[in-house]
């Protein structure tokens, strides 16, 4: 029943670039897309800072009449998916539209019409409420307006795990074509809650940096002077494929999905379990789903968000699973330079997994000039590193306890 997994497409909308290849190569060089707030006035907030998207132009990709019935981070996805396909070189007119699904999620959805929204109906009672309300706000908007932008009939569900979301949709959209039951997957997340509700949120929680006059040093992860995570946007989507499919039609294969593993902490809200016993299971699962010793493993894109607890238990969990061969591995964090995609996360990461196979160098961690005495395995800090790699971890862990790992594999 089971079948092989390959990518074939990769599309992203970041803080550092409008483009997987923009966003990567940006990623490679440093390039912080951390800085003051602009979408609105945030100077009464203890938090100003976070990674905008800039320069996003939506009718680029959706007309103009529909904009406003489309949040913006279903724009995000919409864009980050006609990349990818693109890039795949799909014919979806020559294609069965019922074996193309789409599996895209986002942690928060549309609070920015919420908010809009809400905030209109506290002025104008119920007249203030737009009909077109609840589906811009929802989360299955993302997935179902790029089914419907692009005609994908196939199984379309969005996966809701907070910072894992990402990690969670691309695993069960393979898990989805192994089992047969598309033969093509537009899978990832994406997010645009930079709002003044979510930064208070996240800002009242004593989650968020208040390094606001060092915008592009806040996002430092592992370093012992981190104060919290940077709240970033964007998405990031990938083309997964049954491999004869992809073999018949003569795709450019980027890398193999390999495995995935998921667990639950079952032990806070927000804070992981000390010992990071979800952790270490979610990443076992998919070393092992992937048929691999854990010492062919050569990267991991690490959670790393910046936070006291995280990058700790993190790194805990890496040397439980890993041994001795943790020490040889290469570890990077890039939300040193993108802030923290929350929903969205996931998806960028494996874009930033599957292209460090495909061009063999591996982006830095950013900001890590002190590194947590706690916080001692080689985090690629402050260069990226070009080493030929052949298979890579991707990390995710999300409020609620929930930990997802993919693993993918050099092709070929």
């Amino acid at each position: 029943m089971s079948k092989r997994v390959v990518v074939t497409g990769v599309g992203a909308v970041t803080p550092i670039g409008l483009s997987a290849e923009e966003s990567f190569k940006n990623a490679c060089k440093g390039v912080s897309g951390i800085n003051k707030i602009t979408t609105f006035d945030a100077s009464a907030l203890t938090v100003q800072i976070a990674g905008e998207v800039k320069g996003f132009e939506p009718t680029e990709y959706i007309s103009k009449k529909d904009i406003k019935k489309i949040d913006k981070f279903s724009q995000y996805a919409i864009a980050a998916a006609k990349e990818a396909i693109e890039s795949s070189g799909i014919d979806i007119e020559n294609e069965n539209p019922f074996r193309i699904g789409v599996s895209v999620g986002s942690g928060i959805g549309g609070l920015a019409t919420i908010e809009k929204f809400n905030e209109s109906y506290l002025k104008k009672g119920q007249k203030g409420v737009s009909p077109f309300f609840i589906p811009i706000a929802v989360i299955n908007m993302a997935g179902g307006n790029i089914a419907m932008h692009f005609h994908l009939k196939g199984p379309n569900f969005s996966d809701v795990t907070a910072c894992a979301t990402g990690t969670h949709s691309i695993g069960l959209a393979a898990r989805t074509i192994a089992y047969g039951d598309a033969d093509i997957m537009v899978c990832g997340g994406t997010e645009s809650t930079i709002t003044p509700l979510a930064i208070s949120g996240f800002a009242n929680m004593k989650a968020l940096s208040m390094r606001n006059d060092e915008p592009h040093k806040a996002s430092r992860p592992f370093d012992k002077d981190r104060d919290g995570f940077i709240v970033g946007e964007g998405a990031g989507v990938l083309i997964l494929e049954e491999y004869e499919h992809a073999k018949k039609r003569n795709a450019d294969i980027i890398a193999e999905f390999a495995g995935f593993g998921m667990s639950d902490d079952a032990y806070h809200y927000t804070a992981p379990e000390p010992n990071g016993e979800g952790a270490i299971y979610a990443i076992k699962m998919a070393v092992d789903d992937a048929g691999v010793n854990t010492e062919d493993v050569d990267y991991i894109n690490a959670h790393g968000t910046s936070t006291y607890f995280n990058d700790i238990i993190e790194t805990k969990a890496i040397k439980k699973v890993f041994g001795e061969h943790a020490y040889k591995l290469i570890i990077s964090s890039t939300k040193s330079v993108t802030g923290h995609l929350l929903g969205a996360a996931g998806g960028v990461e494996a874009v930033f997994s599957v292209m460090a196979l495909k061009n063999s160098i591996i982006p830095p961690t950013m900001n890590l000039e002190n590194p947590d005495a706690e916080c001692d395995l080689f985090y690629a800090p402050n260069s990226a590193i070009e080493k030929n790699i052949n298979i890579a971890l991707s990390n995710s862990f999300g409020f609620g306890g929930t930990n997802a790992v993919i693993a993918f594999k050099k092709f070929g």
